[in-house]
């Protein structure tokens, strides 16, 4: 990458090839705060073994009511190599991970893709997942064609106000109607093993946020019509309000046991069948992993 920085629908022209940070927080180097076995997937990506997990630092999105907020903001993180990543991929699959799982990478991609072509002539055969908030350009993805099995991208809003308010991105919608699509194109319908584990295929997550069931319902009537059987998806009902919403006092709060039933009633209403649901109190911050640099440091 030279020049600005083009990677994300930002465009943010940043110059971090030479150091400057662009709207992700991040200089062009990949950074990342832990890479261990993470369970807390969909039963699908983890099983009982794990998913791989690497979660890197920053974020093109930065959503005020992030979950992973030290990260995304940039605070933590160390900084690694092409090389290192590549070492970090194989030593993940050597613990037993069912999978590589790239989480919030997009804005490394350059030293992504060679870390993963290098792992791969290494002899890294389990699936790789890529982990997105899906606000990401298709033109971008096409450079991992090949490199990815697994997508797992969110579908935040349908509303561009929403997206604004909480996430500064009004054309979130769009880009990730786009993104969706070329994941659908580059994995083709889902495949799993006798274990019942994804090998190929796309999961769309969408968290409930409070006071916002209208807008998921018109999230999963888009995903339903223009997707049906070629994708599954993840309704979460796991958000956890942290400090930094105070300023939002519509989102101080958890998503009510009624405002979850009343969504997942309206993805049976509409057909849906190939869906995930969340089942007891997943609105912890136990739940949230400790960025501690885990698996990162040699």
């Amino acid at each position: 990458m030279t020049g600005g920085c083009r990677l994300c629908p930002r465009e943010c022209m940043a110059d971090r090839a030479r150091g400057e940070q662009g709207y992700c927080q991040m200089p062009m180097e990949p950074h990342a705060a832990r890479a261990a076995l993470h369970y807390w997937e969909e039963p699908c990506i983890c099983g009982t073994e794990g998913s791989g997990a690497v979660f890197f630092s920053g974020c093109t999105l930065r959503c005020v009511f992030c979950q992973n907020h030290k990260i995304a903001a940039g605070a933590i993180g160390k900084k690694i190599s092409a090389g290192r990543l590549a070492e970090i991929f194989l030593s993940l699959q050597e613990q037993g991970a069912n999978n590589v799982n790239l989480v919030t990478a997009g804005h490394f991609l350059p030293f992504v893709v060679r870390a993963l072509e290098t792992a791969k002539e290494q002899g890294l055969k389990i699936p790789v997942v890529y982990n997105t908030g899906g606000y990401e350009k298709a033109d971008t993805l096409r450079r991992l064609e090949g490199l990815v099995d697994i997508w797992l991208p969110d579908y935040k809003y349908q509303s561009t106000e929403l997206a604004q308010r909480y996430s500064h991105a009004a054309d979130y919608p769009r880009w990730a109607k786009e993104s969706l699509a070329e994941m659908v194109r580059q994995a083709g319908s889902p495949v799993f093993d006798c274990r019942g584990m994804m090998k190929k295929g796309v999961i769309v997550r969408h968290l409930v946020l409070p006071g916002c069931v209208y807008d998921s319902k018109d999230v999963l009537e888009y995903l339903h019509d223009a997707w049906g059987a070629q994708i599954w998806v993840s309704i979460l009902s796991q958000y956890t309000p942290l400090p930094h919403v105070r300023c939002f006092p519509e989102l101080n709060r958890k998503v009510t046991a009624e405002e979850y039933g009343e969504v997942v009633d309206y993805a049976w209403f509409l057909g849906m069948r190939q869906v995930y649901v969340q089942t007891g109190d997943c609105a912890e911050e136990r739940f949230i992993p400790d960025f501690d640099y885990r698996g990162i440091e040699e």
